[in-house]
């Protein structure tokens, strides 16, 4: 299975990677390039997915980018861990709740290995812990499918500064918190980047 793998040092803006996934989309479905991992860092930036309601952005002077993938708001910016992907569902089953399933199993998997408990809420997408009694999120999905090509990606809060959620409804989930790694566990999260690819590579081709 050819994957390219890549990795940006320097924050990239939200627009570029976009424009980039869209591009790689279509060389995909053109039988012109191969799939795509890429892990990356956002500038700080709002964006808003098919779904989301204007009441769900409490502060109106926020930078908001509307977008195509699903889901609603949410905040990205420094501290934050993005993996985004172009991957072919035409070479594996044609099932797009299959495949969101399998993003879960990979960030769990991951935080697994680095001694973390989380777990999906099918009735919320995205990744929780159970922090001090209370159910927190630490990462968040949101995928587009187009051609049987899924893009998009996921995110995982490390470092990132929480206060930024409160200019919003994050996900449009207003009865729990947003929580990031170094809260739930002080450790060295250096190499959580290649335990994600391992794992979303070893999951793609079970």
């Amino acid at each position: 299975m050819n994957i390219e793998i890549k990795k940006s040092i320097k924050p990239v803006k939200y627009e570029s990677a976009i424009e980039f996934l869209e591009a790689r989309l279509l060389d995909i479905n053109n039988n012109q390039a191969n799939e795509l991992i890429w892990i990356l860092e956002h500038e700080e930036i709002y964006t808003a997915g098919t779904s989301y309601n204007d009441n769900e952005i409490l502060n109106k002077k926020i930078d908001l980018i509307k977008t195509n993938r699903g889901g609603k708001v949410t905040y990205h910016g420094p501290g934050q861990l993005i993996c985004y992907f172009v991957i072919d569902l035409r070479k594996r089953e044609k099932d797009i709740r299959k495949f969101i399933t399998l993003i879960e199993k990979t960030i769990i998997d991951t935080l697994t290995e680095f001694n973390i408990k989380s777990f999906g809420d099918p009735n919320n997408i995205g990744i929780w812990c159970n922090q001090h009694n209370e159910i927190k999120k630490i990462a968040a999905i949101g995928v587009r499918v187009s051609k049987w090509i899924a893009y998009h990606g996921f995110a995982i809060n490390v470092n990132n500064d929480l206060n930024k959620y409160d200019n919003i409804i994050p996900c449009g989930i207003s009865d729990k918190g947003i929580t990031n790694l170094v809260e739930i566990k002080k450790s060295d999260y250096k190499k959580l980047d290649d335990v994600i690819i391992k794992n979303f590579k070893r999951n793609l081709e079970n």
